[in-house]
């Protein structure tokens, strides 16, 4: 028997992956976290499943769930907001299911930032304006940052910034980010991205801070930086060049 690691999106049920929803399908035990995963979702459950939400779980309790359901000799589909690749705390959950003999899979979701940009309309990599997206948090009540990776450092780069678990922080995130930036680089912040209640800020460094406080947003959200979100003048690619050779 299986846990399958499942991105479950950013929030719309229906930008789940054909296999997720499949795997949901086919499994008697979910666990998923209930205040950021789409209930909706759990209508793909067999019936008669057990559905588990992790919300209030520590880390032990939800190892011991995964554990029981293995025993029995059930499938489990194991749901994370986003894609599990990132900022998902699957890491530490795999590392008890080695030490278990445990085994698991892992199938892909829509990642926040993904929906974040496809609700801006914008390509987060355009021809000689930005080719580099860094995906990043800041230091919080949540574990350290490594050395190396403040926004200091990294910003030092000038590449498009995706912030993740920051938006709480937006003044410190402008306040680290302007003297490499400056306070004219476009930033927007979407919160709750690809759902009915998103909100979306546009501005500058200047005043997103502002913007953010001014819409009550607090969480859930992802912060971008760089020019990309106003390039308009830019080469087109070469992928589609007729000087290209096919």
């Amino acid at each position: 028997m299986t846990v399958h690691f499942i991105g479950a999106g950013p929030g719309a049920a229906d930008l789940i992956t054909v296999r997720g929803r499949d795997l949901i399908a086919s499994s008697p035990v979910c666990l998923y976290a209930g205040a950021l995963v789409p209930v909706e979702l759990l209508d793909h459950c067999p019936p008669g499943a057990r559905k588990i939400d992790t919300a209030n779980l520590n880390l032990d309790e939800i190892i011991a769930e995964l554990s029981a359901a293995h025993t029995a000799g059930h499938d489990i589909a194991r749901l994370h907001s986003g894609d599990p690749s990132v900022f998902s705390a699957m890491a530490e959950q795999m590392r008890r299911l080695d030490a278990l003999n445990i085994p698991y899979d892992v199938t892909p979701g829509v990642p926040a930032y993904a929906a974040a940009a496809a609700t801006l309309a914008r390509e987060l990599t355009v021809p000689e304006v930005g080719q580099t997206v860094i995906l990043t948090r800041i230091a919080g009540s949540a574990s350290a940052m490594p050395a190396g990776e403040d926004l200091a450092t990294l910003g030092a780069s000038q590449a498009t910034l995706v912030l993740h678990l920051a938006v709480q922080q937006i003044d410190r995130v402008v306040d680290e980010l302007v003297p490499n930036y400056g306070p004219d680089c476009p930033a927007a912040v979407v919160a709750r991205a690809s759902r009915d209640d998103e909100v979306i800020v546009r501005g500058t460094l200047a005043d997103i801070a502002d913007q953010v406080k001014a819409a009550g947003i607090r969480r859930t959200a992802v912060i971008i930086v760089g020019k990309v979100l106003s390039a308009t003048t830019f080469r087109d690619s070469h992928l589609y060049s007729a000087d290209r050779s096919r």
